[in-house]
């Protein structure tokens, strides 16, 4: 099953309130307006894209080890995932997905990163959780986010949805009050910083397969 056949799936029973955490048929309506708003901004389009140039970052992973692009462009090339965090479910499946594809990536010499706001006792909850072998690293208040063109404000009823019928404290998951987060995005970068694939999108329940990553990392052996 396709990476987007699932996200539908789980999005579907969410909003059929078959899980555990459900929510009433405003807070479903108010996510898809914030996406929808999100979407008309046109922040995804201005975000880097092919032919653009990578900024450098060097970024702690889960064992607060800092890890530089340059080091992680070394041997080949460069696969970025920007995610939004371990509580985000459509990002966990995400994750699970990308993990799968890992003997796929490496047999093309080519590195997977995954980069999210949240600390890195949360990167280790979701290493533990699914079994990841890729490095996941804390981009601290968006910034590198940002630099890709990423980074937006989450509006304050969405918020305080999440604090208050979801649980979720995104300042204190992310030490961070800025009340920002990435879109999700995918880019391959070559090792000479040149962007050679770019997907991103305002709805974090729309996200591409991995293996659409293979032609792109094919035509660089």
């Amino acid at each position: 099953m396709k990476l987007q056949d699932k996200l539908d799936a789980f999005k579907a029973e969410f909003e059929a309130g078959k899980l555990p955490f459900t929510l009433e048929a405003q807070d479903h309506e108010l996510m898809r307006r914030a996406i929808n708003e999100l979407n008309a901004t046109g922040a995804a389009a201005r975000a880097l894209k092919c032919g653009d140039t990578a900024p450098a970052f060097e970024l702690p992973d889960a064992d607060n080890t800092r890890l530089s692009s340059h080091d992680l462009l070394a041997n080949g090339p460069l696969i970025i995932s920007f995610f939004r965090g371990a509580w985000c479910p459509y990002c966990n499946i995400e994750l699970q997905a990308l993990e799968a594809a890992q003997p796929e990536f490496r047999s093309r010499q080519a590195r997977l990163v995954a980069i999210s706001p949240q600390t890195a006792r949360g990167n280790r909850q979701s290493i533990r959780d699914h079994g990841l072998t890729f490095p996941l690293l804390s981009d601290h208040g968006n910034q590198l986010a940002a630099l890709f063109g990423l980074s937006y404000r989450l509006p304050d009823n969405l918020r305080d949805l999440y604090l208050n019928r979801l649980n979720l404290d995104l300042t204190r998951l992310n030490q961070d009050d800025s009340g920002t987060l990435p879109m999700p995005a995918r880019y391959v970068i070559a090792q000479d910083g040149r962007i050679l694939y770019a997907e991103v999108n305002a709805d974090y329940t729309r996200r591409p397969d991995p293996l659409e990553l293979l032609p792109v990392l094919d035509a660089l052996r």
